[in-house]
């Protein structure tokens, strides 16, 4: 019997591609990391209540951002108001009701294309069709244009998750349901929806990070505006910069202290990081909650 020894000779390719693997995601992490401590030095050290609380005077040179605020608010809330009946319920139809084929097929397909069109054009199509055929709001722009603007971009990505998140649930829970002679409707209420709910909060959350972090759309459709609100309903159609926006005019312009933009972008990252972070807490709920 041959006692010899044999070993594999290395796979140079494979080690040359797992090398460049690496060496791209540390370069990605240290850039990233880079970023965003060069933001938060030169932005965390001048937030305070003041800035938090207080309008906008440039003649008495303050720099708050409590109108900001509430504008996201509002154009988060409107949003979440239009696009969770339809996202969820679109989602509902084409995973449970529609009858599956090519129509159905090039349906998801259209969404997927939605899904990854660039936000200005949105912006310019709710700037058209919004403001200026419909006049919802003024002229210039208001806070339900921007958020019906916005329900555009984010609905797409909503019905995809959220028929994932249907598609996830075992097919043996249905038929359980089914044999026991109850209704399509109240299996997808009691059955269905509660056991996809880790992928619905998750897609919703993250559709919130979208709609904070937007600009592009919102600076065609939702103003410049950046006055405390003086109306509750009423504001809704009066035009309203949000905080990505307000960041977006502080960068560009100038007219501010070099601190303010980094100052807002630091709150910004920490409200996604947040909103990041909540994603997980909930999924990760009702995850041990099927268990």
């Amino acid at each position: 019997m041959d006692n010899k020894m044999y070993f594999k000779k290395p796979n140079i390719s494979a080690i040359a591609i797992r090398a460049v693997i690496y060496i791209t995601t540390a370069a990605v992490i240290i850039f990233a990391i880079s970023m965003i401590g060069y933001i938060v030095v030169r932005g965390l050290p001048y937030i305070s209540w003041d800035f938090l609380t207080l309008e906008p005077s440039r003649l008495n040179e303050i720099y708050g951002i409590a109108p900001m605020i509430i504008n996201t608010l509002y154009i988060v809330i409107l949003t979440l108001i239009v696009c969770l009946p339809f996202g969820i319920g679109s989602a509902i139809y084409l995973a449970e009701y529609a009858k599956q084929g090519r129509i159905i097929s090039a349906i998801r397909f259209v969404i997927e294309i939605l899904a990854g069109i660039p936000s200005i054009v949105y912006g310019l199509f709710g700037l058209t069709f919004f403001v200026r055929a419909l006049h919802i709001g003024s002229y210039s722009g208001s806070m339900i244009a921007g958020s019906l603007t916005l329900t555009l971009i984010v609905l797409p990505t909503m019905i995809r998750a959220t028929e994932e998140a249907l598609f996830q649930v075992n097919y043996t829970y249905r038929e359980a349901a089914l044999s026991m002679g109850v209704s399509k409707l109240y299996i997808i209420r009691t059955v269905l929806l509660p056991c996809a709910m880790p992928g619905i909060a998750v897609a919703i959350i993250l559709s919130v990070g979208r709609m904070v972090s937007e600009s592009a759309a919102l600076l065609f459709t939702a103003g410049l505006a950046n006055e405390m609100p003086t109306k509750i309903l009423g504001h809704i159609f009066e035009p309203g910069s949000s905080m990505t926006v307000q960041l977006y005019l502080y960068s560009t312009e100038g007219g501010a202290p070099e601190w303010v933009p980094f100052a807002m972008a630091t709150i910004l990252m920490l409200i996604v990081l947040g909103i990041n972070l909540l994603a997980n807490i909930i999924a990760g709920i009702y995850a041990k909650k099927i268990k």
